[in-house]
């Protein structure tokens, strides 16, 4: 089989095509054979050392395709079924060895790329408007980068919410992807804080550094800011008594892995997701698919903002 590791941190070059063993699964796993892997910021911190891991490393956190074969003690997961996965390093392979209560099923009516390009974007954006901050009918929310994949996923959980979606975008090309997502109003970066002081309920914001300072100001008092990446670069320290001067504030520093740690949880935001699309009221736009060889390109391509919607890595 054929995997992406990374022996030592670096740019996109540290990324290296290798052979390696077919994997056996252990108790309490399953083998997959990899028909999509998503690529996602997290990637590249684990690549960068950003997220320090362990080295050599696999790498790619998100996936989906065909159970090859179940390890010991494995009951609710069969040879053949299609799966899907989402924080579970070495998903940019091949072949993936994941743990059996990792998995959800992926139902008739998904592809298994669509349930890729699902796992870790969606169920992100699902805890986002589901439960960090619980979006009601009538909520102004701000959502930062609306043209990238989990931008135009966040719009339209906060559309089927019943929210007014406000957005940032860099271009008009991007502009248009925003509003097919459901955006109601799309701003420039540069004037996004001025035009929204202190209206909005909620900021979704996996930018960073570029736009949390106009992100607190857009917000009204006590509203919530939800700062989920840094997409721009982290954000430097600062003073929580801004926090209070600008409103009594709320601040969160939110991750997928808290919000899916127990599996009746993780089926329950997968569940909710397929079921969306299946019904046509979620759309997943995968806008790039890249050869696993073709790892380096995909990093560089995420990185520059270069693309739209989702990227994945086919085997």
């Amino acid at each position: 089989m054929h995997a992406i590791i990374v022996s030592a941190p670096g740019g996109p070059e540290a990324l290296e095509y290798v052979e390696r063993p077919d994997p056996v699964p252990g108790d309490g796993e399953v083998v997959v054979d990899v028909a999509a892997s998503g690529v996602n910021f997290i990637d590249i911190y684990h690549r960068s050392g950003a997220y320090p891991l362990p080295l050599p490393t696999p790498i790619g956190s998100e996936g989906a395709g065909t159970v090859a074969a179940v390890g010991a003690g494995v009951r609710d997961v069969a040879v053949g079924d299609t799966v899907a996965w989402a924080n579970v390093l070495g998903s940019y392979a091949d072949k993936a060895v994941v743990p059996a209560h990792r998995v959800v099923p992926v139902p008739d009516g998904v592809s298994a790329e669509v349930a890729a390009a699902t796992m870790l974007q969606g169920m992100t954006a699902h805890y986002l408007t589901h439960s960090t901050h619980e979006v009601k009918e009538g909520d102004q929310v701000l959502v930062h980068a609306g043209a990238g994949g989990m931008g135009q996923l966040l719009i339209q959980l906060a559309k089927l919410r019943g929210a007014k979606v406000y957005t940032t975008v860099s271009t008009s090309e991007k502009e248009k992807l925003a509003r097919e997502a459901g955006a109601d109003e799309v701003l420039r970066y540069d004037d996004f804080a001025e035009a929204l002081r202190g209206k909005i309920d909620v900021v979704y914001d996996g930018v960073g550094k570029s736009t949390f300072d106009g992100g607190l100001e857009a917000l009204r008092p006590r509203g919530l800011m939800a700062l989920y990446g840094a997409a721009s670069g982290p954000v430097p320290p600062f003073d929580p008594q801004t926090l209070n001067k600008q409103g009594s504030l709320f601040l969160t520093r939110p991750t997928l892995v808290h919000y899916i740690a127990d599996r009746q949880e993780l089926l329950q935001r997968a569940s909710d997701l397929f079921g969306w699309i299946t019904e046509g009221r979620l759309a997943i736009n995968i806008s790039h698919r890249y050869p696993l060889a073709e790892a380096r390109q995909a990093h560089e391509d995420l990185a520059a903002r270069r693309t739209t919607g989702k990227l994945l890595l086919i085997p």
